[in-house]
């Protein structure tokens, strides 16, 4: 078992469900929603291209969001933006790539929702680039497990979101640059929830969400995604994470030609699956 209200293992190549729990009940995402964000701009926008922050991308924000003190006027590189948003899950980074992208937070949301649509996804909703607090901005396991496999798809994005140092340009506010480490605690190898093979993830947490992750594992040549929402805390994210992954490997049938099946799948509660 897992103590998330909701989780999945998924083999990302063939989208076969090893195990999965409420996966189809929707829940608030938070900063996992970035990885619908990063895969849009990095389909839509040029890595050397420039992000010029309005007022509006740098100050609609709640109380406690993380930040990189990013002020209006600043102007960033697609590129540094990226990994401030998937390294450091800065907010006002998502909205001003957002705005980069389609001109307001507003339109953006409309491409996420598309895309969502496209990759097959059926109880989503996005009102926002971030996953800041809101009681329209939702999605399900399942269809955040269908978002990761098109998001895991993108060299760049998985280079991005798996680097371990990297350094951000100085910005009005802040005249030196800074060192952004991923926030990912099972990429760092000395770390206790490390885990050996990861392709890329995101984490995330609001009030509203809870504790959230997504990640992409490859292990002989097999490709597992993990997806957790509504984890009751910071460390159960990563122990859920474990379990399902640790349960996927053992699940999955490794042929010689590295063509792999998924053994019959573990009961899926939360709805028929699609």
């Amino acid at each position: 078992g897992i103590l998330a209200e909701s989780g999945i293992v998924m083999d990302k190549d063939s989208g076969a469900v090893i195990f999965g729990q409420n996966i189809h009940v929707p829940y608030a995402p938070a900063s996992i929603t970035k990885l619908m964000t990063a895969l849009l701009v990095l389909e839509n926008s040029s890595l050397d291209g420039t992000v010029t922050f309005s007022e509006g991308a740098v100050t609609n924000l709640e109380s406690g969001a993380v930040t990189l003190n990013v002020a209006a006027g600043d102007q960033i590189s697609v590129k540094d933006c990226l990994y401030g948003l998937l390294l450091k899950s800065a907010n006002e980074v998502a909205n001003g790539l957002a705005e980069h992208v389609s001109g307001s937070v507003e339109k953006f949301a409309e491409l996420m929702n598309a895309k969502a649509k496209a990759l097959g996804c059926t109880n989503t909703n996005f009102v926002n680039p971030n996953g800041l607090n809101n009681p329209n901005h939702y999605t399900t396991c399942r269809d955040m497990a269908k978002i990761a496999k098109a998001a895991f798809e993108n060299q760049t994005l998985c280079e991005i979101s798996s680097t371990m140092s990297y350094t951000f340009p100085a910005t009005k506010k802040v005249s030196q640059t800074r060192t952004l480490t991923p926030g990912h605690k099972m990429l760092y190898p000395n770390d206790s929830r490390y885990y050996a093979g990861i392709v890329g993830g995101k984490t995330g947490y609001t009030s509203l969400a809870g504790n959230t992750l997504v990640t992409c594992v490859e292990k002989d040549g097999v490709r597992l995604i993990a997806t957790i929402m509504a984890a009751p805390d910071f460390k159960a994210r990563f122990g859920d994470a474990q379990t399902l992954l640790n349960y996927g490997y053992a699940n999955c049938k490794l042929y010689e030609d590295k063509e792999h099946v998924p053994l019959p799948q573990m009961p899926v509660t939360g709805g028929v699956e699609d």
